[in-house]
């Protein structure tokens, strides 16, 4: 296919589900751009966050590895976790690498361009935002945190939810993501955490109106599983409708997982009171339902402190789904 005639596909989201998606579609013809929250603050991603005053790196090196050769040395740099080393155990040398680079260059959207050429990417990566802000967070008990991960590792009481979420302070989307998303033929909404994740970006001042003025279709890949802290007993429409409310126009097409999970790694998730993710959009058109599970499930380094989702969709076959819609 000739380069001019490729579809220009966006992915929004947070680094691990952005990472499965890209990791799948960059084996097709299609021109990728990865858009990122700039809200986090646990972890490596955190504590550079801290002592640099820069954007998290975190969900931008989780999308480079993805857009990087697979198996190669580059890939593997971008992934590799400390085990030991004062003041370097439990960092990612990615994040470093960023760090350093935007500490050279004095921007992030140049680090993630320079980056880009370093590690080969078969795509693009741009922050939501070129600020600083933080997440906030309102619950239904008129609560609220402030910090994208004491959000992820609150626990909700049952009945208690999120009722709104914004940034602190306000910000302006990235003029790059703004045309990223204008050009746009489709649009992934990536699974992962609804609030933390994916909505965050949506809470940028300048996102929704960048996406409703767009011709793109839109895309919406629920998760799999339920989240104690953001998502507790949602079902897939709770997580639709959700998702619609800040978005203000309705999605094009949902993709649900239709296979099986396995008693084994439900009972895993049952101790942290998190659930599959009930399928109630039965009668909806735009529901396209495959078995979309990785054969197997996700291994975190021993130094990584963040909580990650042991599973996860495949790759290959959502990338898949997904190529068929465009």
């Amino acid at each position: 296919m000739k380069k001019n005639l490729q579809k220009n596909v966006v992915v929004i989201g947070g680094g691990t589900g952005s990472f499965v998606l890209l990791s799948g579609l960059k084996h097709y013809p299609v021109n990728l751009t990865a858009i990122v929250p700039v809200t986090d603050d646990g972890g490596s991603t955190g504590r550079l966050r801290d002592e640099f005053g820069f954007l998290p790196v975190g969900d931008m090196r989780q999308c480079l590895a993805a857009l990087a050769p697979d198996n190669s040395l580059l890939r593997q740099l971008l992934t590799y976790r400390f085990s030991k080393g004062q003041g370097l155990k439990g960092h990612n040398l990615g994040n470093l690498i960023l760090t350093a680079l935007e500490d050279m260059l004095g921007s992030e959207p140049e680090a993630i361009s320079k980056a880009a050429k370093i590690f080969r990417l078969q795509g693009q990566v741009l922050p939501i935002s070129d600020k600083l802000v933080k997440l906030k967070a309102t619950y239904s008990n008129n609560q609220s945190i402030t910090s994208e991960h004491k959000i992820e590792t609150n626990r909700l009481n049952r009945g208690q939810k999120i009722t709104n979420l914004t940034t602190q302070p306000q910000a302006q989307i990235n003029a790059k993501a703004a045309q990223a998303i204008k050009h746009a033929d489709i649009i992934i909404l990536a699974p992962g955490d609804l609030f933390n994740s994916l909505i965050a970006n949506l809470v940028i001042l300048g996102t929704t109106k960048a996406i409703n003025n767009s011709k793109a279709k839109i895309a919406y890949v629920v998760n799999l599983m339920t989240l104690n802290s953001q998502t507790d007993q949602f079902s897939a429409k709770n997580h639709l409708d959700t998702l619609e409310s800040y978005l203000t126009k309705p999605v094009d097409h949902v993709i649900i997982n239709s296979q099986p999970i396995s008693s084994k790694i439900i009972k895993l998730y049952q101790k942290l009171d998190e659930y599959p993710v009930k399928d109630d959009l039965i009668n909806d058109p735009r529901v396209i339902r495959k078995p979309l599970l990785a054969s197997s499930t996700y291994q975190k380094s021993q130094t990584d402190s963040l909580k990650r989702s042991l599973l996860r969709h495949d790759p290959q076959k959502l990338a898949k789904v997904i190529v068929g819609l465009i």
